[in-house]
């Protein structure tokens, strides 16, 4: 299944893409009842065995300006794509997400995220077909409840509602040096999606209260650390890699060599069950020595 930047060998028993709104209600309506998955380029998605159900897809990739600050983007844009066209345009806003894998769809459901900026600081409103009813409704950007890495559609309204579109805003601004910049830093650290196997970054940063961080600054000065209202964010890559697993393997899945935060399928030989084991391996290893669990950004199916 081509469906899954991981490269793991797994099928699914039916595969339906889309090109209209009115097509995807039709698909709803023949397979009512069964298992859906609706994904994206599979970016953020660990398949442990074959799908026993219904993938969906979307080719819808256009994008349209609203207003002179506002552009809507259909849910099958790749996000690099749509940030590109913007910066050539000189429209800058979205620019700190350049090179984050994934399509327009997934930018509000993951709430995606790099370099202090996140989805939700652009995000608008998002369109979304309920998949019983069918019918088509816009929610606001709080409606949404983005948090990190996370948003309503990955909770209360998971398998419940397709996003079937987003609305950014942005703003007149040369955008280009910041984007290269990123790109730069990206490619620099992170494997190429695409050329090898991995669903970017593996694991979210934790939070913790403020007293569990100033005792492990007592034993870890070097610590990093940032507050936030959420607690005092430690980076999961620094965390991982005191525990040693910087470039370590099991089976066919490691620990990228130049990011920890990272696991690859290194040689496109891993099997899911390396990558799961290879995953809880790294987390009990960062609570035993720190008392902090670190978990998935991936999404398992």
């Amino acid at each position: 299944m081509p469906y899954n930047t991981f490269g793991i060998d797994v099928k699914a028993r039916l595969l339906v893409e889309y090109d209209t709104v009115d097509e995807l209600r039709e698909v709803l309506k023949v397979h009512r009842g069964e298992r859906i998955l609706h994904i994206g380029q599979g970016s953020n998605l660990l398949f442990t065995k074959d799908f026993d159900g219904v993938l969906l897809h979307s080719r819808m990739c256009r994008a349209r300006f609203l207003d002179d600050e506002t552009v809507e983007a259909q849910n099958g844009l790749r996000l690099d794509d749509l940030i590109a066209q913007l910066t050539d345009m000189n429209y800058c806003g979205l620019e700190k997400l350049s090179l984050i894998p994934g399509e327009v769809g997934a930018s509000a459901v993951q709430n995606v995220g790099a370099y202090g900026g996140e989805a939700k600081d652009a995000i608008l409103s998002v369109r979304v077909l309920d998949i019983q009813t069918l019918e088509e409704r816009v929610m606001s950007n709080a409606e949404c409840r983005f948090g990190y890495r996370d948003s309503i559609f990955k909770h209360e309204l998971k398998d419940r509602v397709i996003v079937l579109s987003v609305v950014y805003h942005v703003e007149k601004g040369y955008a280009r040096a910041k984007r290269e910049e990123i790109i730069r830093t990206r490619l620099a650290k992170l494997p190429e999606v695409g050329k090898v196997g991995s669903a970017g970054s593996f694991f979210m940063n934790p939070f913790v209260p403020e007293e569990q961080a100033n005792a492990l600054l007592k034993l870890f000065p070097d610590m990093p650390h940032f507050d936030s209202p959420q607690g005092v964010k430690i980076p999961a890559a620094w965390l991982i890699e005191q525990c040693g697993w910087k470039g370590k393997t099991l089976g066919g899945a490691q620990v990228w060599h130049k990011q920890p935060l990272v696991i690859v399928n290194a040689e496109g030989k891993a099997t899911p069950e390396d990558i799961v084991n290879l995953a809880k391996q790294v987390s009990d290893s960062v609570f035993d020595k720190f008392n902090i669990r670190i978990n998935p950004e991936v999404n398992y199916i």
